[in-house]
């Protein structure tokens, strides 16, 4: 018997994949990764209950940090730094909270909203004019689909991320005074780009990692503004790398005073 809450694993996949049953409808269950940002739908007879206790992922974001401010440098003597103001909107509460805290952990200030993918360019305006953030992630889960008889695919959340993006970059025209990180996996990444993001997954329409968009945001939000990102070294700071996200060159968003 499986239910709502348990973990799961696909045998058509060979159950290289964790995912949390989040909804059971018409004898369908609708999954979403444990790891990853993916939501899909089986039967029963496709699903495999795992019996374990998932493990705190703490320590693993908190190395993962460290990696990554080891390749931020900062000169403290008499100077003072600014970093970029982050808002996180996500699709998967669950996510959200992790990446908070993340983003508390790297001393970043985020603020984060919990908001279903069809709902968000309805609310985004909102968001921003009472955050005024230098990043903006919009996020939670996609997937695509090739249909029966057909070359096109669809996907499950990408309409909606483009959406959001194409009204916030209406709220926000500078790609460097708002810098917009957007997708999950397996994204319209191209369809996202055009929309006006800075950042998009999923050029390889790959799965991506929980933490990419966060990886992403924080590296913005620690570089000064006066300096481009080096993109290549951005994008493999990420656990998927080039193949999960791409985007445009752009600065960072970290002002930079004298003296402390």
């Amino acid at each position: 018997m499986i239910n709502v809450g348990d973990v799961v694993s696909r045998n058509k996949y060979n159950n290289d994949m964790l995912f949390k049953v989040v909804k059971i409808e018409d004898d369908i269950y609708y999954l979403t990764g444990i790891e990853i940002r993916l939501c899909a739908d089986s039967n029963l007879s496709d699903l495999k209950k795992e019996d374990i206790v998932l493990e705190d992922s703490s320590n693993d974001d908190e190395r993962l940090l460290e990696s990554l401010n080891n390749n931020i440098t900062e000169q403290r003597d008499d100077f003072f730094y600014i970093p970029g103001k982050i808002l996180h909107i996500d699709g998967d509460n669950e996510y959200l909270k992790r990446c908070l805290k993340f983003y508390k952990s790297a001393g970043l200030t985020a603020y984060g909203v919990y908001e279903k993918e069809e709902n968000l360019y309805r609310n985004i305006t909102k968001y921003l004019e009472d955050i005024k953030p230098d990043i903006v992630i919009i996020t939670g889960h996609d997937a695509y689909y090739k249909q029966k008889g057909a070359d096109e695919r669809t996907y499950k959340n990408s309409d909606n991320f483009a959406k959001a993006i194409r009204v916030a970059r209406k709220y926000e025209k500078s790609y460097d005074k708002l810098k917009i990180i957007a997708g999950a996996c397996q994204s319209n990444y191209e369809e996202l780009i055009s929309a006006g993001a800075n950042f998009a997954s999923s050029p390889k329409r790959v799965n991506i990692h929980a933490l990419d968009p966060a990886i992403i945001a924080i590296s913005i939000s620690k570089t000064e503004n006066t300096k481009e990102l080096n993109i290549i070294e951005l994008l493999n700071k990420t656990k998927c790398g080039k193949d999960g996200i791409g985007g445009i060159k752009s600065y960072g968003s970290m002002y930079v005073g004298y003296p402390r």
